[in-house]
């Protein structure tokens, strides 16, 4: 039996309820069309660019058919005006912190805005969207912008800031802008875990190859397209989170641990993307290449463990209804709350609150800091 075969099996029936109610989260139809921070004194970026999926989609995914929405209370709750952006969570995303430490802007707005300035375009966009991963099939799950229209969309965007600046400065623009990627969670969380087609083709070490090898090529065609700044954002401990607690413990409500072998998985690709990065590096650092990978790992653990002054009172579920399995559509108006986001790690039963997007934040600065350096 392969691993999830011998844990259905041990699965008793509230586990496959839940399970069910997470399919039809997947796969219903759609129904609807910083705190403050010392600032660097040597910053040299000019832009912040973003690609990925939810921990990083400031509302893109408002423009596009598909159930992964957040442009609805209680999302947006403690950002600014109570607005629900669109982004997964209760107030700013790590890049908008990114983006207000070094000076740009206070957020990062989503490239499909379409009243956004050429000023808003010059300064930076998140071309992001919920539900996304390097694997072809995870975006085709739910409907979203994948990886490589991602990066049309970035094509797309160049050529408007060449019709307004010039091929030239846009050029000398892009080399200077700072470049997020953050993806890949959906893919082992969404599809390779919980949908059973890539199981029947790779073993996990398999997958864990083919999603790096997409991951790379992408920095590839980054790096052709004009990036030389990128910042790649770990795989978080993804046992840790609660939708995985919920739908792959034993015992989902009694014991909610983090559940180890999911999150060694992410380890073990962590590990090869650092390899595979510092390859890069190599390769391309005579043409002015810098490429850090930022520990996402490493912060949340200590999140959740309660390492450093930020403690948070709740680490396993979310703070949006019971925490074990609402996203999206499933945490809405009707929603119960807990009193203080602050004090959750996570916001629904995925994705973080934004005092541990802000934490995740301050534990990447000094990377940031050597990165746009002049």
């Amino acid at each position: 039996l392969t691993f999830m075969e011998k844990d259905c099996t041990k699965q008793h029936l509230p586990q496959h309820l839940l399970r069910l109610v997470f399919y039809l989260l997947i796969f219903i139809p759609n129904t609807s069309k910083a705190l403050a921070n010392p600032r660097p004194s040597n910053n040299s970026a000019p832009a912040v660019i973003v690609f990925g999926d939810s921990t990083v989609d400031p509302g893109n995914n408002n423009y596009v058919k598909t159930v992964f929405k957040a442009n609805f209370a209680p999302y947006g709750k403690d950002f600014a005006n109570h607005v629900p952006t669109g982004r997964f969570s209760n107030g700013r995303l790590t890049p908008d912190f990114i983006a207000s430490y070094i000076g740009i802007k206070e957020s990062i707005p989503p490239y499909l805005d379409p009243t956004l300035s050429i000023k808003e375009l010059m300064t930076g966009v998140s071309f992001a969207s919920a539900g996304s991963g390097f694997d072809p099939l995870t975006p085709r799950v739910s409907n979203v912008i994948d990886i490589p229209k991602q990066l049309e969309y970035f094509k797309e965007y160049k050529r408007r800031l060449e019709s307004a600046i010039g091929r030239k400065k846009t050029e000398n623009h892009i080399n200077k802008a700072l470049f997020i990627v953050s993806a890949g969670t959906n893919d082992f969380v969404i599809n390779y875990f919980t949908l059973p087609i890539r199981r029947k083709t790779y073993s996990v070490s398999g997958y864990q190859q083919f999603i790096l090898q997409t991951a790379t090529q992408f920095l590839q065609d980054l790096f052709e397209q004009g990036a030389r700044r990128i910042l790649f954002t770990a795989l978080p401990p993804m046992g840790c989170l609660p939708v995985v607690i919920t739908l792959f413990s034993n015992q989902a409500i009694s014991e909610r641990g983090c559940l180890d072998y999911f999150s060694s998985v992410g380890r073990q690709f962590n590990q090869l993307l650092q390899n595979e990065l510092n390859l890069m590096q190599i390769r391309l650092a005579n043409q002015g290449v810098r490429i850090y990978l930022t520990d996402a790992y490493s912060a949340l653990t200590g999140m959740i463990q309660g390492q450093g002054r930020s403690a948070f009172d709740e680490v396993s579920r979310g703070c949006c209804g019971t925490g074990y399995l609402e996203a999206s559509l499933l945490c809405n108006p009707k929603s119960f709350l807990c009193p203080d986001a602050s004090k959750y790690v996570f916001w629904d039963s995925i994705h973080p609150t934004e005092q541990a997007y802000n934490n995740v934040f301050k534990s990447i600065r000094p990377i940031i800091d050597a990165i746009i350096r002049g």
